[in-house]
């Protein structure tokens, strides 16, 4: 770790100060520090002055650590000796043409048109859009059959493809193919005026408006040295955990959906709506658009907020309470969600899972605790008392999750302080900067990596939704499972396909 540089979660530091390292040091310095237990928030490509760069942002349970290094055309796949740099591998792969040789898994991430227009690493030059032409691995047997479903899905559900390998009914090999929304918004928050950055990073993965709108809020702040009241902070917070216990009640109620117990479905799916309803009341929007900007929120919380929301959670904790109890105790319910789609320890600590689906394999961590923001420094944190890795887990993190968000919306509630609105202003950015905000959103960590040029200009904009993460504990999940219970399973990680069809 010598070589690698601490700085902390949202702050300002000079892309000067990043150690540049010799390729093969930058190699092992991250496999060293991965292999003892560390974790990828973000390793990426960029170009600056015509050369390509690699940077990596790791983290420890409570520190985070940078480094940099000139990406090599080609070199030994740190996923040859790591699991956790899996898919980011495959992301610089297909974005950049560099190749890492020996990769176990090298396939497309996305299908969208080579950054530096030139053929890929597949040997592919993306002038057809072709998500099509891609190279499943084939389990081989007489008695294997192989099960396709999608990528087209019923209802308002996003283009993803699943490949099971079977034997009879039981799952050998799942793997999920998507990629098929191009939507590249990455490129388009570097290039397109800066007063539309806050409408399009709320679109990244419309679940998660306010995780992903309040990193790109600090992560200007921090580059603007643009200052924030405390009441602003108390806003966002609320509005946070409201999307986490919107979330997590709307999946109770389909996990309870997937398992044939109607009531529970039918009773969550109404107490999603009055969570969705509390963000209408900050924002004037139910998913929370339109609140965090720069600077602070868009809207002001005044008594009669205030009083609308003590008043509503008084009333669907009980509820809440009440339906829990209803499928929890369901003897139908224990039998299929115990030992259901079981992901250990250690296969989440290899793949780096987060969120939800880490704390319920036994991972705890939390970046609330771990690099809290806004107010949550002075908050208590939740406590999982259901650790298996399985879909009861999973489903016991998500109730334990929303009675702890119950606790600190209503101890946010109690701090009477004055809110000020901001408009979405323009400001000048530090130069040749970088700055990381890692938030815990209702799936997970939450991260964006801003660097800028010597004019302060937006050079990269990396961002990292936790489904990057957890769509491989999906996969993973499945094994030896019956392929009936992928719907289940499914639900228990319920992914993010925009947020990572980026």
């Amino acid at each position: 770790m010598d070589n690698l540089l601490k700085i902390a979660n949202g702050e300002r530091i000079k892309r000067s100060d990043i150690p540049s390292l010799p390729f093969h040091v930058f190699r092992q310095e991250l496999l060293q520090f991965a292999v003892n237990g560390g974790q990828i928030v973000h390793y990426f490509a960029y170009e600056d002055a015509g050369v390509l760069m690699v940077l990596a942002i790791v983290r420890s349970d409570a520190a985070l650590y940078a480094a940099a290094a000139e990406a090599p055309e080609a070199y030994h796949a740190l996923t040859a000796d790591c699991e956790k740099f899996h898919m980011f591998e495959r992301e610089i792969a297909e974005q950049y043409g560099v190749r890492p040789y020996e990769h176990p898994w090298l396939k497309h991430v996305r299908y969208h048109a080579n950054y530096r227009q030139r053929e890929d690493v597949f040997g592919n030059d993306y002038r057809q859009d072709i998500p099509g032409n891609y190279d499943y691995f084939p389990v081989e047997g007489e008695a294997i059959h192989e099960v396709a479903v999608g990528p087209v899905h019923a209802g308002i559900i996003e283009p993803g493809h699943f490949r099971f390998q079977c034997i009879g009914e039981e799952v050998l090999h799942l793997e999920i193919q998507l990629g098929y929304q191009h939507r590249g918004v990455e490129k388009m928050l570097t290039a397109v005026p800066r007063k539309r950055l806050p409408v399009i990073v709320e679109g990244i993965a419309g679940d998660t408006a306010i995780g992903h709108s309040l990193c790109y809020a600090q992560a200007i702040e921090s580059l603007g040295s643009l200052p924030v009241d405390e009441g602003a902070s108390i806003v966002r917070a609320i509005a946070l955990e409201l999307e986490r216990i919107a979330n997590h009640i709307g999946d109770l109620g389909a996990l309870s959906g997937d398992v044939a117990f109607n009531p529970p479905a039918a009773y969550f799916g109404r107490l999603r709506g009055e969570f969705l309803n509390l963000l209408l009341v900050l924002s004037g929007n139910r998913f929370g658009k339109g609140l965090v900007r720069p600077g602070g929120v868009a809207y002001t919380m005044g008594q009669e907020q205030r009083r609308i929301l003590i008043d509503k959670i008084k009333e669907t904790k009980l509820e809440i309470a009440h339906v829990c109890d209803l499928l929890f105790t369901a003897h139908t319910v224990q039998a299929r969600f115990d030992h259901t789609g079981t992901v250990d320890r250690e296969t989440a600590e290899k793949l780096g899972l987060v969120g939800y689906a880490g704390r319920a394999s036994g991972i705890a961590y939390d970046a609330r605790v771990s690099f809290p923001t806004e107010c949550y420094a002075g908050l208590p944190a939740s406590i999982n008392n259901k650790t298996d890795g399985d879909v009861a887990s999973r489903a016991a993190v998500r109730r334990e999750e929303v009675e702890h968000s119950f606790l600190l919306i209503e101890t946010l509630l109690a701090r009477e302080v004055a809110t000020e609105s901001v408009l979405a202003g323009d400001c000048k950015l530090a130069p040749s900067s970088l700055v990381v905000t890692i938030n815990e959103g209702w799936r997970g960590e939450v991260s964006h990596c801003l660097l800028t040029d010597a004019q302060g200009e937006i050079l990269r904009y990396k961002i990292k939704d936790p489904s990057f993460h957890n769509w491989t504990g999906l996969a993973m999940a499945l094994r030896h499972q019956g392929i009936s219970d992928f719907p289940l399973c499914n639900k228990s990680f319920n992914l993010s396909y925009c947020g990572f069809d980026l």
